[in-house]
């Protein structure tokens, strides 16, 4: 029979052993190396975003058709004599942008251009073995956590489409009467480097946090905010889109006043080329024109979503969305500022790095409405 207890019983007696209490199923399982994949894709990140900025320094030095072939493996190792390097002049020698534009280059200003573009092709190569690497460290060990090993393989099939892409785009400038690659294919090889870019930056985020606390803040989620700043983030990327465009045929060194083009708001030569279609990729009236007004509905969407998301009630969502907007502005005042000053390399090069910068931090700002952080008591009461 079991013993009465008194009413005042010590409830201290160490004598009948304790379990202690267990988690939930989702805090008890191991989740695989969450931190060190983080790290992983951090360096990825920062290789990429490193990749964007040489890839622009060898379209506005001219440098991207001064290699001629395209070697996956023995392209790794440059000239290493002066009969190499000989050789080498004489394959770019023989394409019409020495022919039309450089004729005369000497051998030492041709080494320039083929160290621009020699080192941006080594620095693909060695995005792809830091991924190579880490993903079969990862994997062989069995640390990667469940779910995920399709999203980084997804991460390494896009880099070698994009090593494939930039073949196909310097082909296109190799190709009779073409002095520079094609614009349209610049602009699907800059677009799927920030497609890329994107995606590290939001697996990044996601492994940031635990598994568990993503669940609890999904329930959270802030529905329309999720959804407009989904729709910034696409209509940020076709800006990106039509600015490579611009950017492809040195569109931005004409038109250089603002807000007028020539002293006109619509050039008489917006429509001049046939047929129809060339215009909104050869065209430079035409594709800055575009590119001018899309950053003006772009900046408007922008401040729709800002105010949006400034009445968050999550006080780090209502912060990624104060910085969006700042970031946006500081964008379209650099944009004018590169267009009246003829798009020299210093600003081209701003603009872009600033376009990569505003890119992740609207993806974060997306996060953030997905997954909301949680304010704590005491924050809370810091802010009251």
């Amino acid at each position: 029979m079991a013993r009465k207890r008194a009413i005042f019983e010590d409830v201290s007696d160490t004598s009948t052993p304790r379990t202690a209490p267990t988690t939930g199923v989702i805090d008890r399982h191991p989740k695989g190396a969450r931190g060190a994949i983080r790290i992983w894709l951090m360096l990825l990140f920062a290789l990429v975003c490193l990749m964007i900025v040489v890839g622009g320094m060898t379209r506005l030095t001219d440098s991207g058709l001064s290699i001629t072939e395209w070697r996956p493996v023995t392209g790794s190792i440059p000239p290493l004599n002066a009969e190499m390097w000989q050789e080498e002049f004489e394959k770019y020698r023989q394409i019409d942008q020495y022919q039309l534009v450089n004729r005369g280059m000497t051998l030492d200003e041709f080494k320039i251009i083929y160290w621009w573009e020699w080192g941006h092709r080594q620095l693909g190569r060695v995005i792809g073995l830091v991924w190579g690497i880490g993903f079969l460290a990862f994997w062989l060990t069995k640390r990667i956590p469940t779910g995920w090993t399709p999203r980084l393989l997804m991460l390494g099939a896009l880099g070698g489409v994009q090593g494939a892409i930039g073949w196909w785009m310097v082909a296109s400038g190799l190709t009779e009467g073409m002095v520079a690659v094609a614009s349209y294919r610049l602009a699907v090889h800059l677009g799927l480097a920030f497609v890329i870019l994107g995606l590290i930056a939001w697996y990044t985020f996601l492994l940031n946090r635990p598994e568990a606390e993503l669940i609890a803040a999904r329930r959270a989620r802030e529905g329309k905010l999720y959804s407009m700043s989904t729709g910034l983030m696409h209509f940020a990327f076709l800006q990106i889109i039509l600015g490579a465009l611009v950017a492809g045929i040195d569109a931005g060194r004409g038109y250089t006043d603002w807000p007028l083009m020539n002293g006109v708001f619509l050039p008489p030569e917006l429509l001049a080329m046939q047929p129809l279609w060339m215009n909104f990729f050869e065209n430079p009236a035409t594709t800055q024109f575009i590119h001018r007004k899309a950053g003006y509905l772009l900046a408007i969407f922008a401040l729709i979503a800002w105010l949006r998301g400034r009445k968050s009630s999550h006080s780090a969502t209502r912060a990624a969305f104060n910085t969006m907007i700042l970031i946006m502005g500081a964008q379209i005042a650099l944009g004018i500022v590169t267009v009246m000053y003829g798009a020299p390399w210093q600003l081209g090069i701003a603009h872009q790095a600033t376009a990569v910068l505003l890119w992740v931090v609207i993806i974060r700002a997306r996060h953030l409405a997905q997954f909301p952080r949680f304010d704590s008591l005491r924050t809370k009461g810091a802010t009251a």
